[in-house]
């Protein structure tokens, strides 16, 4: 029995479908579940006559699904800049591709510069591709999440006063430009950048529609080109010429969007958890004292508990400018890990497009955390 005769009937079916229009009658010689991306899609690399694929399936939709993956995964495609697409059904929600052996970030040639310059050019390819179609204003997703995360009571009363402020003056300043948006892949973390020992590819496109430019050079910058000098190569590579002064203002505002985005992707995880009382407080750990309590054991990977104090560090760097957890590139354990002071861990994603590492820790280490330095509100 493979692992594809496990999956529910419809899915199999889905899957033996696909497969037969990619294959024909020639004998499936290996199924192997894989994992990799951002992803809550079921993966499974498919060995069959000397090639090996990639089959795709989706879990169930949300009632928020982007409804454009897969014509934008077709433009990407297209393109060269997603593996090669053999067979989409978008109604079993079933793709078969390219399958590519993704190797660590961190043994791009030329070390963090080379890739920085390399996501640059790939940015810049993607940005050219005919449109991808348009779904929702990206500061529009971002204030409709974060409301969500205003209304499930984790917090009490008053404590996002400062967050719904900041968001307001931000959304006053920041100007919609319909005419320039561009196809984006709009979740461009290092577990969506493949690297296949040679280039570099973007996968799991379920978040891609047409938007402003600058949201994935944000996320590009923020995960992958986190000094000045990276920066510069970044956005060099990308627009051909260095950021002006009225470029740079917007990519902040930008910017800060990004960061309430993925912090309200981690809050809305944690507050399915149940709480006695709601949180008083936004106060978040360094990365220094994240780093402290992982290594005590305070901190475990897994729970809502972690998706909180993350989602509270993402706050706190949306506030502030405080850098966001940062990606280590240096270890082969699993590319695209949240890195502490260095430490990786697996990449985990929590269903809504992210694919941050979940640190946990039970009230008690919360309660410590808030008892150390901390980044407050």
């Amino acid at each position: 029995m493979s692992a594809l005769d496990k999956l529910p009937p419809a899915q199999r079916d889905a899957a033996h479908a696909a497969l037969h229009q990619v294959i024909g009658t020639a004998a499936i010689e290996a199924v192997t579940s894989v994992s990799g991306g951002a992803t809550s899609a079921q993966l499974f690399r498919i060995g069959s006559g000397g090639e090996n694929y990639l089959l795709r399936i989706e879990g169930m939709p949300s009632p928020l699904r982007n409804p454009f993956q897969y014509v934008s995964l077709r433009i990407a495609a297209e393109a060269g800049i997603a593996p090669r697409l053999h067979y989409v059904d978008e109604a079993s929600r079933v793709a078969v591709m390219d399958f590519v052996q993704r190797q660590p970030l961190g043994r791009y040639p030329g070390g963090l510069p080379a890739l920085a310059k390399a996501l640059g050019e790939l940015l810049a390819r993607l940005q050219a591709t005919p449109a991808f179609p348009a779904f929702v204003r990206y500061p529009d997703i971002v204030a409709r999440l974060w409301a969500h995360v205003g209304r499930t009571g984790l917090f009490a009363p008053g404590v996002l006063d400062r967050c719904d402020a900041h968001l307001a003056r931000i959304r006053a300043a920041y100007a919609w430009d319909e005419a320039n948006s561009v196809s984006s892949h709009n979740d461009l973390l290092p577990a969506n950048i493949l690297f296949d020992g040679n280039r570099l590819w973007m996968v799991d496109w379920e978040s891609a529609y047409r938007t402003d430019p600058l949201v994935d050079l944000a996320i590009v910058g923020d995960s992958l080109a986190r000094t000045p000098e990276l920066e510069h190569i970044l956005h060099r590579t990308w627009l051909g010429r260095p950021l002006d002064e009225a470029l740079r203002a917007r990519l902040a505002h930008v910017r800060a969007l990004t960061r309430l985005y993925y912090a309200g992707v981690l809050l809305s995880a944690s507050a399915t958890a149940p709480r006695i009382t709601p949180d008083t407080s936004l106060a978040a750990p360094t990365l220094a004292e994240l780093a402290e309590a992982t290594r005590a054991g305070r901190l475990k990977a897994g729970t809502p508990a972690a998706k909180h104090v993350l989602g509270k560090m993402f706050v706190a760097a949306f506030l502030t400018e405080v850098a966001t957890p940062g990606f280590d590139l240096r270890s082969d354990v699993q590319p695209g890990g949240l890195n502490v002071d260095g430490k990786n861990c697996g990449a985990a994603h929590c269903g809504t497009g992210c694919s941050l590492a979940s640190w946990s820790s039970d009230n008690s280490a919360s309660r410590s955390l808030r008892g150390k330095r901390t980044i407050t509100s």
